[in-house]
């Protein structure tokens, strides 16, 4: 990938050989139902990396939302390695693919950031950490994605969350932004609570908060953030696919990934959902390129 093309101008290698603090990638396609078409989601990742070329020649200017230059006056850190191969429909494949991308850069002791794809893709993500553990889990989501299959496929959008629940590695869940309705029936609901996933409404953010996600977290754990984009409202994020009234605002996603990365480490991130056939001039693409922005802000901050 050329700087011309990546997100925000970084690098696909450092100078010097120095090795990278966050590495991104994007993966078009990971599970899709028979029968579904998932090629607006192949868009999201040029979309996200489009927006963000304005602001390409300013990384060393200060940025507000993260009170500083993005790399703090340091050295660039972050690369963007571009997209691996996916397939819609090659599931298997897709997921193996991905796994061993995510595996492939922890292995520099480097943060995997993931630009999909719908949410499929975050079950080889989180399968990439089983060296890693234990890991918890922070969604970021409308919606608690708990179903066990889908036209029998257990791999889905519908489910990564159930099957992050079963991985040995992962200690535990968070899911905020919960609201409206989706896919889950009270069987899906009851499942996630006896496995003891903490549910955060939007509602609750709203009025409590942001600590009202975080006290969930144990104070220096590894945390992999999934952020399904309908979990914002779509006054900002009307990109999506199902879009629902009451959502997180950008302000509190950002807060709720910089507190994050104060309270306990990011070890990995995605950001999933966007569909840019549903976008609105362009709005979406850029509120997803500026929580992007945050989210490496966050993890380079990181000791």
């Amino acid at each position: 990938m050329t700087a011309s093309s990546s997100f925000l101008g970084l690098p696909d290698r450092l100078a010097d050989g120095r090795l990278p603090r966050a590495v991104i990638f994007a993966a078009a396609h990971g599970s899709t139902y028979p029968g579904k078409d998932s090629s607006g989601y192949a868009l999201a990742a040029g979309a996200i990396r489009t927006a963000s070329w304005e602001d390409a020649g300013l990384i060393e200017h200060w940025d507000f939302d993260l009170g500083g230059p993005l790399f703090s006056g340091r050295p660039i850190s972050c690369v963007d390695v571009g997209d691996i191969k996916t397939t819609m429909h090659d599931n298997a494949g897709n997921r193996a693919r991905i796994e061993a991308k995510t595996r492939e850069i922890l292995a520099l002791s480097a943060v995997p950031i993931l630009l999909g794809g719908d949410c499929s893709v975050t079950f080889p993500f989180l399968a990439g950490f089983a060296d890693q553990g234990p890991v918890w889990v922070l969604q970021i989501d409308a919606h608690i994605d708990w179903r066990d299959e889908v036209h029998g496929e257990r791999y889905g959008y519908s489910s990564p969350m159930r099957r992050a629940s079963e991985m040995p590695h992962v200690a535990g869940m968070v899911q905020v932004g919960l609201r409206s309705v989706g896919s889950a029936r009270i069987t899906e609901v009851e499942a996630a609570q006896r496995y003891g996933s903490r549910f955060v409404t939007a509602r609750e953010i709203h009025t409590v908060g942001i600590e009202a996600a975080l006290r969930h977290i144990p104070e220096g754990a590894q945390v992999v953030v999934t952020l399904d984009c309908d979990s914002i409202d779509p006054g900002i994020m009307p990109g999506v696919a199902a879009r629902t009234p009451g959502g997180l605002t950008y302000t509190q996603v950002i807060d709720l990934i910089a507190g994050l990365g104060r309270r306990a480490r990011i070890a990995g991130f995605d950001l999933v959902e966007f569909y840019p056939p549903a976008d609105i001039d362009g709005l979406s693409a850029l509120t997803a390129s500026r929580v992007l922005v945050n989210a490496v802000g966050a993890i380079v901050r990181q000791d």
